[in-house]
């Protein structure tokens, strides 16, 4: 027997060890969700890697009773994994890419984007409203949202309803629509409902002429800016726009660019700085640079438009409420 348990101890002791990959995440269900399946991911790229999962709470998921827009702070979904990535506590972490802010800590880089789900918005109806949509619903209905994003489109469009802030995870905003009767529907992300599994809640899909969708990573969360993109022809054509927080004042320009990809080539270099952690399976460096000049040329027209002005209106707004 123990001779048997010492050479069991020792041959394992002999086995190399494999290294292990400390993952940081948000603790929502959600971000599991989504953490859980980019592992799953890296296991079957790397198997002789171990991944450990390491879930925080950030402020985003602490201050429930304010609005985002209002709590003043940036990175609140991303910098206390952020502080777990400096000191060196985790290797790597995984967001939703529209939490990120727009510029990262020094030293910081995205490694991968994976591919998008559905972008677009949906709206959860209220039980008793099951079946309408928010053109139909009764005059001041109350829609819960806690984007500016969506409250400022929306507004513009469904002059009838008041948009209103719901703060909480996907289970709690549920929650809270079934039970109370403040809100008579929400607007939640379409992929969010999909990979929670609750395809049967989405009573309606916003379309972009309704509600343009988030830009990967947002201006924050007090900046009601959206973009639509579509490929036809060889053309990829970007529309975005900014809004005003009440909706009334808006730009909104589409501009487009040729992007040919060839039948036979290879990936663009890894070490330009413009595209670090870009990997685009069959799309080389050209049209990756000409999609990134179409969004920096939108975003100048923009601006040339007036849509500083807008925006800075709006912070003050927010900041002044």
């Amino acid at each position: 027997m123990s001779g048997n348990g010492n050479a069991a101890a020792t041959a394992e002791e002999n086995s190399p060890k494999m290294r292990v990959i400390r993952v940081g995440t948000r603790k929502s269900q959600l971000a599991r969700i989504q953490t859980d399946s980019v592992v799953a991911t890296l296991k079957a790229l790397y198997p002789g890697l171990q991944f450990e999962i390491i879930a925080m709470s950030t402020t985003g998921d602490k201050i429930l009773d304010t609005a985002l827009s209002k709590i003043g702070e940036k990175s609140l979904f991303t910098k206390e994994l952020e502080h777990a990535l400096e000191k060196n506590e985790v290797d790597l972490v995984v967001h939703s890419l529209k939490d990120l802010p727009t510029v990262l800590p020094p030293g910081f880089t995205i490694g991968a984007i994976c591919k998008r789900e559905n972008p677009h918005d949906a709206v959860v109806f209220h039980p008793k409203f099951v079946g309408k949509t928010l053109e139909t619903l009764p005059e001041k209905s109350v829609v819960g949202t806690s984007s500016l994003r969506r409250a400022a489109q929306l507004q513009r469009k469904f002059r009838h309803l008041e948009f209103r802030s719901i703060r909480g995870n996907l289970n709690t905003r549920l929650r809270k629509l079934d039970e109370q009767q403040e809100f008579s529907a929400i607007i939640l992300a379409t992929a969010g409902l999909q990979r929670m599994g609750w395809h049967n809640r989405v009573g309606q899909i916003l379309h972009p002429e309704e509600c343009m969708y988030a830009v990967g990573q947002e201006g924050g969360c007090s900046v009601p800016v959206a973009v639509h993109t579509a490929m036809k022809d060889g053309q990829l054509y970007l529309t975005g726009g900014v809004w005003s927080l009440d909706g009334s004042d808006s730009i909104q320009e589409t501009m487009q660019a040729t992007i040919h990809v060839p039948a036979q080539h290879e990936d663009g270099p890894e070490d330009d700085p413009q595209l670090v952690g870009i990997t685009a399976c069959n799309i080389p460096r050209g049209p990756q640079l000409a999609a990134q000049n179409l969004g920096i040329s939108l975003a100048n027209l923009l601006l040339s438009k007036g849509a500083k002005n807008i925006l800075d209106v709006a912070r003050q707004l927010n900041d002044a409420h």
